[in-house]
Parts: C-alpha cells; structure tokens; sequence
C-alpha cells in the first residue's frame, strides 16, 4: 500500500510538474515510470517467493490482477503516460500462475469444508428436533438453504474480484464438487427420514429440506451451462430429495383415501357424490399443511395429489366390480362419474393444480359409458388413446367391462381400434402405465 501511494504520487508530480522541465527526447516519465515499476515488482516478487498465508496470496493478487493495472495505472492523471510506456505486469506470468492455482486450492478446500460444516450443523439440528425458520411463511433451513450458497457464491465472488477468469475457474470447481455434497446431503436427509418419524417436527423439517432445494436448482440453472455434465447430476439429485420427502408427506393422506375410494364399487356409485365429498373434505384438511412449502413446490405436491386422485378413481372403474345391461343404467353411472369429475377437477384447480392434462380423463370415460352407438364410441376412445397414450388393451377391456351390453365382437373392434391408435406415442406424463390390471 505505502508502494502503491508512494508511486502514484511521485509519478503524478513527474507528470504535472517535473516532465516538462526536461527536452521531450530525454523521455523523463518513462524513465521515472520504469525505475518505480522495477522496484515495486522486485517487491512483489520478493513476496511472492517468500512463504504466503492464504490470505497474503489473495492480496498479492490482487494488486497483481487488479490494484496495479486498474487503479493505479488507469488513474485520470497517469492513463494517458503510462499508456505510452510498456510497463508488463507485477510479477512474471509462471510465479502469477503459481501463486493463483495456490489460491484456488486454498480457496476451493476453504469452501468444501465451509459446506461440510453446515451440514453436520444442520444434521445436528434434525436431532434436536427444533421447528425450523419460516420466511415468507415458508420452511426452510438458514444453514443449507441460504449459508452454503452463500459460501459457493462468496467464495465465487472473492476470486472473481481478483480476475474474472480466477472466478470463472473457481465456479467451475465449485459447481463440478457440488454433486458429492448433495449426495451427502441426500443421504443424511434419507437416514433422517427413516428414524426420526416420531419427532415432533418431523413433517416441518421434512418441508423445510423440501425447500432448501429451491436455492440449489437456481444457483445451478443461473451458474451451470446445460452441456455441464455435472448439472444434469445436481438436477437429479435434488429431484431425489424432493420426490422423497413428498412421498412422506403424502402417505398418510393416501392411505386414509384408499378405503374411500373401495366405497364407489361396493355401493356401485349409487352415493358417489356423497363419498367424492368425503375425499374432497379429507385431502382439503392435508393440502393446508402443505401451505409452507415454496410456490413451485406447493403447486409440485398439489399436482401429484391431482393425479393420485383421478388415478384411484379410474382404479375403481377398472375393477371389474360393476356390469350394466342397459343403456338408462350406464347413463345413470356417466352422470355420476362426470359430476364427480367436475367437482375433482374443480376442487384441485381452487387449490393450485396446474395439471390441466388430467382433467379429460374422467368425462372422456363417462363419455364412453354414455354412448351406445359402436362408430360413436370408436370415436371417443381414439380421442381418450390420443390424450393418454399410455392406455393399453387391458385397461379399457377392463373399463368396457360397465358396458354388459357390448357383443364379443363388438368389443374386439373397439380394442382393435385402440392398438392402431396407440402405436408408438408416448405420454408426457403417465397416467394408465401407472394402473395394474387384476
């Protein structure tokens, strides 16, 4: 620092004051220039060869990367001088190079081990089983949901503030080591999971890890180039966290919906509306717990309730438990099955659902129930195959099971009809892939 000054000002007094006393050819302030530029790099070379602490590497560098040639020689009173005289740089290209691979190691192993600690912290906290923070009104976790992308970025930062291609360097290897971690993390998460059902936040915690995900995917999707091999390992990972801790919090409400859904077939949708009303009352009760996970996630987990939902119900349908002989029967079951329909529907949309594909299903069904004539009929299930690619022979010869009134041969040619409708799309999302056929 005192160099750097001393420098700056002794040249400042050259250029305004001493230069102009001597002929131009003498060269004066490139002289002066040289004469201080030697001495301040036999400094820094000095130091350079010398033992550093971290912290000492990282200010050597950055006068070298950024004091130096920015500050002091882009200074408005030196520019235009200094720009005449081809002064080079502090330290010689292979010691910079040294001095900057000693840093990124430093820096790098600083941040792994900042990111270790927060995880055994936070490990540490499942165990007392403290409610986490909220923001927003949101779980989360301070430690992995904000400190260890806080130490990723700052780390990040610290090198780029020295230059940007030691910044760029250091991101790299931070993002490629990022994976291990969540692996670990992962792992910690899912032996959490397993033994500490019976803490007394359980599910705010499981929410909470939820939601820590939200920073690592927009850290990654903002930070990571899509061709980055490690990326796709990230995204992966923190899907797995996800889809874990959903499936936990929604067995409970799954397991207390499956006896109501045995109740359509055993009463043969005669008090459908009655029990869809009770489905509706019960998951309303689960869907408000859900409430302090973040936007994408909430929407994630309402979504997968939304598809659970109309899944059961076409289960129920696909039982085999329900013939009908006649037309005013099956009309009598279409009717209850597109009321229940739209009241699913209806019920998952107020509560944030954007799964908008799921909501034909149902009526599309009820509509071949309705319908009598065979060409018609045709016509409907090639529509209900071209949106659920995923239905096969099995599950609609099992739904046309309803129809009693349908010849052998008839139903072989409205089978027939699916297989050439079905032969090689594939679902965006599954539906009847994910139904078994008894």
């Amino acid at each position: 620092l005192h160099m750097g000054k001393t420098m700056k000002e002794d040249l400042t007094v050259v250029a305004k004051s001493i230069k102009q006393l001597y002929p131009p050819e003498f060269n004066v302030f490139s002289i002066y220039a040289e004469l201080y530029h030697n001495y301040f790099a036999s400094q820094a070379k000095k130091n350079a060869e010398s033992h550093l602490e971290d912290k000492d590497i990282y200010l050597l560098l950055s006068w070298v990367h950024n004091f130096y040639p920015k500050e002091m020689r882009k200074d408005h009173a030196l520019a235009m001088e200094l720009d005449k005289v081809k002064l080079g740089s502090l330290l010689p290209s292979s010691l910079s190079k040294e001095l900057e691979k000693k840093y990124l190691d430093s820096e790098e192993v600083t941040v792994k081990t900042s990111l270790s600690r927060c995880l055994d912290k936070e490990i540490q906290r499942w165990k007392e089983d403290k409610e986490p923070e909220k923001l927003n009104g949101h779980f989360q976790s301070e430690l992995l949901g904000i400190l260890v992308i806080q130490s990723i970025y700052s780390g990040q930062k610290r090198a780029e503030d020295i230059s940007k291609a030691m910044g760029e360097e250091l991101s790299r290897r931070l993002l490629k080591g990022l994976p291990a971690f969540l692996r670990s993390y992962r792992d910690a998460f899912e032996d959490f999971k397993e033994k500490s059902k019976k803490h007394t936040y359980y599910k705010p915690i499981l929410i909470a890890n939820i939601n820590n995900c939200w920073n690592f995917r927009e850290y990654t999707e903002k930070y990571m180039a899509e061709k980055d091999d490690s990326k796709a390992d990230i995204l992966s990972t923190l899907t797995d966290i996800e889809n874990s801790g959903f499936d936990v919090l929604l067995q409970q409400l799954f397991a207390q919906l499956k006896p109501m859904y045995k109740k359509f077939t055993e009463n043969k949708w005669d008090s459908s509306n009655e029990i869809m009303n009770e489905i509706i009352k019960t998951t309303s009760k689960h869907i408000s717990d859900f409430q302090t996970l973040k936007d994408p996630f909430y929407h994630a987990i309402v979504e997968k309730i939304h598809a659970r939902l109309v899944k059961e119900y076409i289960v129920r349908l696909l039982k085999r438990k329900v013939s009908l002989k006649t037309p005013a029967q099956q009309q009598t079951l279409a009717q209850h099955i597109s009321k229940n329909a739209a009241d699913l529907e209806a019920f998952c949309t107020s509560n944030g659902s954007q799964a908008t594909w799921l909501n034909s299903a149902l009526p599309k069904l009820a509509e071949i129930i309705r319908l009598q004539d065979l060409g018609a009929i045709k016509i409907e299930v090639a529509t209900l195959a071209t949106s659920y690619p995923d239905i096969r022979k099995r599950h609609l010869e099992a739904f046309l099971h309803i129809k009693a009134n349908l010849s052998r041969s008839e139903l072989k040619s409205i089978l027939g009809y699916l297989a050439d409708s079905t032969a090689s799309t594939q679902p965006r999302a599954p539906l009847f892939s994910n139904i078994n056929v008894s």
